[in-house]
């Protein structure tokens, strides 16, 4: 672990002295050294130095920021970003920033890189964001994010104990109710949980295509690694709250599931379906069960995967008729009749359709939901149907029918055809390295 980081740090110090190309190739042997290294016979806990530590989640969500972050950097060559050092350098320093907030012991050494995060996307947005309105969604992504981390900051300045997750776990500390809320107002910011999820739709629309992907792939994702890592001494305080929590997140699905019906931009539409599936995650981790837990993870990886491809399609249209509106894309199938296939295959994955990690995710998730009380069959079944709706709203609007016009316009590359085929190929592939995500015991 300390080899990848160190490779990454060097990365950053030294970018400006290689290509893209080489920076692209230096990802994914990283990606595969960390892969490497991992021991996954025994894959709860592993500890390296003092430093940093792996478990299940930890190096999942390692491995999926690097390849986002390499796909990041292979989707924006139409753009002039690329070509602008700055640029590639700020998308090396997310990477990095995630990996060791994914693997830090420490819990201020975690809230450090988990704020350090901000400064990078919120640059991506102000400097290649599309319209003016960028100025204001990063401004109000990062209050948002700032002013709900603040409780958590004052109790670890506050704290006097320990801070590494190790002592904590072994000397089984639990804190009260205060606590709870001053820890999880951060993360549920960061989720985004119903309620505080209107600083997303507006940065979705506003970044660039790189940004979109990282903030779907890997930063929604950041909140649920706080609460699951902070749940070791918070157990107590969110098993008492959880019947609160599970109604807020339910509730604010099928609120959303219901806004996604009635939106006409392809990124906002794309952008509420994540605050959905986040909710159903969020809802896992407090049915307190290891089936949440497991399917949480399937969720998170299958979402950032299948969320950062649909921006990539969205972001391949936005370039050759320069409009999000689902009326203006209407017919896109008679043009690009073999892209239509691409579209189908991320629409039924984001409704959760076999053999992809998605559904094994929502099946356990909504087993550990059910097993919490089987009240939440209702609103699962309504969020489960409600899913189908809006992707299929999504699919059938934009490739069926006929557009208001017809343009001569560039085929689709080869380069954007690897792209998609890169998001789509680990959502399938994932059965025949099962122990990725299950191996916790």
């Amino acid at each position: 672990m300390l080899m990848v980081v160190m490779m990454l740090l060097s990365m950053v110090c030294l970018f400006f002295f290689f290509s893209l190309v080489e920076v692209m190739t230096g990802m994914i042997l990283i990606m595969f050294s960390l892969v490497m290294v991992v021991e996954w016979s025994g894959m709860w806990v592993n500890f390296i130095g003092e430093v940093f530590f792996l478990d299940l989640y930890s190096v999942n969500l390692a491995i999926l920021s690097i390849w986002i972050g390499m796909l990041m950097l292979m989707a924006s060559f139409n753009s002039g970003a690329i070509s602008e050092g700055s640029f590639c350098l700020y998308t090396v320093m997310l990477v990095l920033f995630l990996v060791l907030c994914f693997s830090c012991t420490s819990l201020f050494g975690f809230f450090l890189f988990f704020e350090s995060v901000l400064f990078p996307i919120i640059m991506l947005i102000f400097s290649w964001g599309f319209q003016p309105e960028r100025l204001s969604a990063g401004v109000s992504m990062l209050f948002y994010t700032l002013f709900g981390s603040m409780p958590l900051l004052i109790f670890l300045l506050f704290s006097n104990i320990s801070l590494s997750y190790l002592y904590l776990y072994w000397m089984g500390y639990s804190m009260g109710g205060v606590v709870f809320f001053m820890v999880s107002v951060a993360f549920m910011v960061k989720v985004p949980m119903f309620m505080f999820h209107l600083w997303l739709p507006k940065a979705h629309v506003e970044a660039p295509i790189a940004g979109s992907m990282i903030l779907a792939g890997v930063l929604l994702k950041l909140g649920i690694y706080g609460l699951l890592r902070f749940s070791i001494f918070l157990g107590k305080s969110m098993e008492n709250f959880s019947g609160l929590i599970l109604s807020f997140s339910l509730l604010g699905g099928l609120v959303i599931s219901l806004v996604c019906l009635g939106q006409v931009d392809l990124k906002a539409l794309i952008a509420y379906s994540s605050v959905c599936h986040m909710g159903l995650v969020l809802g896992g981790l407090f049915s307190f069960n290891l089936w949440g837990v497991m399917g949480g993870l399937l969720m998170v990886v299958g979402h950032g995967l299948c969320s950062s491809g649909l921006f990539c399609l969205a972001n391949i249209m936005y370039e050759r008729f320069f409009t999000r509106s689902l009326v203006l894309l209407k017919g896109m199938g008679i043009i690009f009749p073999f892209f239509i296939l691409w579209w189908f295959f991320f629409c039924v994955v984001n409704m959760a359709a076999p053999p992809s990690m998605n559904l094994v995710g929502e099946i356990f998730l909504m087993g550990s939901m059910l097993s919490y009380s089987l009240l939440l069959l209702v609103p699962l079944g309504f969020m489960t149907f409600l899913s189908a709706c809006y992707s299929l709203y999504m699919f059938s609007y934009t490739q069926h029918g006929s557009g208001w016009w017809v343009m001569s316009v560039l085929n689709v590359s080869v380069r954007e055809y690897l792209l998609i085929f890169l998001h789509f190929c680990p959502l399938v592939l994932w059965v025949l390295k099962m122990e990725m995500f299950m191996n916790w015991m």
